[in-house]
């Protein structure tokens, strides 16, 4: 149940998830990562080398240092964990005439398994009868062929369980397009990317390999389905490569590694950069005469013909060189590019049917990658309403965070004016689609709470848990966005804004949605943390309410804030009457007021006193349950009972409180008048003849200002702003001199 709101002294951040995402593109010095490298494996900046250059016997390994958990310890169904890999390996000999190894991916109990030999072992096995000791699954690339394991070749991939002798093997290769088998050979130092995918539930691996650079093949190559699969591992495995050889050198690298157990597929490498090892020619051969002046006549042909592509090439090149130019800030904000024909092919051309939605940036279409990856792109345009810089911002923001409640961004793309980004996909849409659009499955008040912590966490993070205070400035229902289990992640990072900790933004631009805008926002500009926090609070009370921020009153048939209408619910004591009917009975009284509260509290119109988002955590998660409560709505000023409306120049009066020598302004004339000068909060003059037209602008909250009328100082309380209507009350303060 939820503590009534508290502030908070300290906080305890959750216990991070077992889930594991990591991605090394390359391995160079500076950047070294954190493996363990046992036996003869070393780091040759920018890969790992496994074994020695030497004549003499050698095994190598390198594992991911922690472990990973792969089975509950009492697991009696046979049920483990999914996984997603991806990595690039070469494999060199000396001579190509001497015996071939090969090297492993392993998911191994141990990271030294016992009595593992070298040679064709692969410093994994002691012998081809006996199993390896500590539970061990291995994907093998064989180099090598022997008769006593059931080799088929001299180029295979195979996968072990605890045994040298596969149970499945496939001569190394791919399917192309057309289903036509084409093999790979993997022992002439070229590069080899590996794609593996282990589904859990099924037990089942899948394996496909190409050379690198290739886009990834649709078909799989292996695939080896075993419902027993679960006996040969252990509730917690290594993950990695291992490798061995004889006195024949073969050097085995890997250049590049990605993983994730996340439920999502491992983030793409990129290919492009990584160094080639090539096989050197073992001798030369003379060429008769009619092979010269065959290999002359074609020289000419192919000279013609080359000058002639050129020609057409450059043509072509001019026509696209403006749509196609790379950008400085592209290749410095995030470093995977997709290519416009894999997402157009993933989108089916961008088609109407894959369209999720459109807003200020432009459409988002959902897509499918060839390894069978559901994402999210958004397509912007240079002309769009919020343009290249919030695109760019968007890149650098989200590019370099990394929560679990936050959208992950996978990559980008752009052609001509038209830029995309790509994200994980989130099948069940947006929050404010379950609250407001008559979902065939209401959404039930646990999952409401569950997804206001998630949220609630994922800002946390941005505002205190990176190097730079990341502030979003356009938190609302509509980017929070739901995966497949109902939780919560915070996307649609356009507006947002980044700035060093202890340090105050800079900016002049009011932006945001109407009715999540903080009332400072409105005058001062600059968003801080406190400016999310006010719109996280306005989420809050959405979803305790089941109302939009601004919705048309049914008796009046006026706009009616949802701020002002739960503060005056909770000023009556009355407050429970604000919960989303459509739920009662799936809450207690005390949680539901508890919720409330804190969304008022983080709509307070001060923003000193909204708490922080660390406190809104520990007390949506419960961490504090033994405190002493502390109402933190006990400083908030109710509102005056006087709310003179002044539209289209009529004046109309409402019940009013008597304050000293009050008097009130008879029309917006003389309003607009008295409203040109307004004293800030740093008792700077400042000059506003416009603040009352102002079309874009709400503030939900009481904001008091003073103003200068005649040689007197008057008091202006705003009690809301909304297009051209403004609710307002002046009055004379005798207690200010001129």
């Amino acid at each position: 149940m939820f503590l009534p709101v508290i502030f908070l002294l300290f906080l305890q951040l959750p216990t991070p998830s077992s889930s594991l995402q990591f991605l090394y593109n390359s391995f160079p010095t500076t950047t070294a990562p954190n493996l363990t490298l046992t036996n003869d494996s070393r780091l040759q900046p920018p890969v790992i080398r496994l074994t020695n250059d030497s004549n003499q016997f050698s095994l190598g390994r390198a594992f991911y240092p922690s472990q990973i958990p792969f089975k509950p310890s009492n697991n009696s169904t046979n049920i483990t964990t999914s996984f997603s890999t991806q990595f690039v390996f070469s494999i060199l000999p000396d001579d190509s005439t001497s015996p071939g190894f090969g090297l492993a991916f392993v998911l191994s109990a141990s990271t030294s398994p016992p009595n593992a030999l070298a040679g064709q072992y692969f410093g994994l096995f002691s012998s081809a009868t006996t199993s390896s000791v500590a539970p061990l699954i291995a994907i093998e690339f064989d180099t090598g062929r022997n008769p006593e394991f059931n080799d088929p070749d001299l180029n295979h991939v195979g996968i072990d369980l605890n045994n040298v002798i596969s149970e499945v093997t496939q001569t190394a290769g791919y399917y192309n397009p057309n289903s036509t088998f084409v093999p790979v050979a993997m022992r002439n130092g070229q590069n080899i990317h590996v794609w593996i995918e282990f589904d859990g539930p099924r037990n089942e691996i899948n394996v496909t390999i190409g050379p690198a650079g290739m886009a990834r093949p649709y078909r799989t190559m292996l695939s080896y389905m075993n419902p027993l699969i679960a006996n040969y591992s252990a509730a917690e495995m290594f993950i990695g490569f291992s490798a061995s050889k004889t006195q024949w050198v073969e050097a085995q690298r890997v250049l590049a590694w990605s993983f994730s157990n996340e439920g999502v597929a491992a983030r793409d490498i990129n290919t492009t950069g990584l160094p080639v090892f090539v096989l050197e020619s073992s001798g030369s051969s003379s060429l008769s005469n009619g092979a010269i002046v065959g290999i002359a006549i074609g020289c000419v042909m192919g000279v013609v013909v080359v000058l002639f592509l050129a020609y057409w090439f450059w043509w072509k090149r001019r026509r696209e060189v403006e749509e196609d130019k790379i950008e400085d800030w592209e290749m410095e904000f995030w470093p995977h590019r997709y290519s416009y024909e894999d997402l157009s092919v993933a989108t089916k051309g961008f088609s109407n049917e894959e369209l999720l939605g459109s807003g200020g940036f432009g459409k988002v279409y959902r897509g499918v990658l060839v390894n069978n990856t559901e994402v999210a792109v958004k397509c912007v345009n240079h002309d769009s309403k919020q343009g290249l810089r919030e695109f760019m911002a968007e890149i650098s923001s989200m590019g370099r965070l990394q929560h679990k409640n936050l959208v992950q961004m996978r990559g980008w793309c752009r052609k001509g004016n038209e830029m995309m980004l790509v994200y994980d996909y989130m099948p069940n849409s947006s929050l404010n689609k379950w609250i407001f659009d008559k979902p065939k499955k209401l959404m039930s008040w646990e999952e409401r709470k569950r997804v206001l912590a998630d949220v609630a966490e994922g800002l946390h993070y941005l505002h205190n848990g990176w190097d730079q205070v990341v502030v979003h400035r356009d938190i609302k229902s509509s980017n929070v966005l739901l995966d497949s289990d109902m939780r919560g992640r915070l996307g649609d990072f356009g507006l947002a804004k980044l700035y060093t900790h202890g340090s105050v933004p800079n900016t002049t631009r009011v932006v945001g949605t109407l009715g999540y805008l903080a009332p400072e926002v409105a005058t001062l500009a600059a968003p801080t943390e406190a400016t999310d926090v006010y719109s996280f609070g306005v989420v809050v009370l959405e979803v305790a309410c089941g109302r939009r921020p601004i919705e048309t009153a049914v008796e009046s048939e006026e706009e009616e804030v949802l701020i002002d209408w739960v503060r005056q619910k909770y000023m009556e004591g009355k407050l429970s009457e604000a919960a989303d009917k459509r739920i009662k009975g799936e809450y207690e009284l005390e949680e539901m007021e508890s919720v409330l509260k804190l969304g008022l509290s983080c709509c307070h119109p001060d923003p000193l006193r909204r708490p922080t988002m660390g406190e809104v955590v520990a007390i949506l998660i419960g961490e504090h349950a033994t405190m002493e409560p502390k109402d933190v709505l006990s400083e908030l000023t109710p509102l005056p009972n006087i709310v003179d409306r002044v539209e289209g120049g009529e004046y109309e009066e409402q019940e009013k409180v008597t304050k000293p020598q009050e008097q009130y302004l008879e029309s917006e004339a003389e309003l607009a008048s008295a409203s040109k000068f307004l004293l800030t909060s740093s008792q700077e003059l400042v000059h506003c003849p416009s603040l009352f037209t102002m079309t874009d602008m709400v503030c939900s909250s009481m904001l008091e200002l003073e103003v200068r009328l005649n040689g007197c100082h008057w008091n202006l309380e705003m009690h809301g702003t909304f297009r051209n209507i403004t609710l307002v009350g002046v009055y004379f303060n005798p207690e200010i001199k001129v």
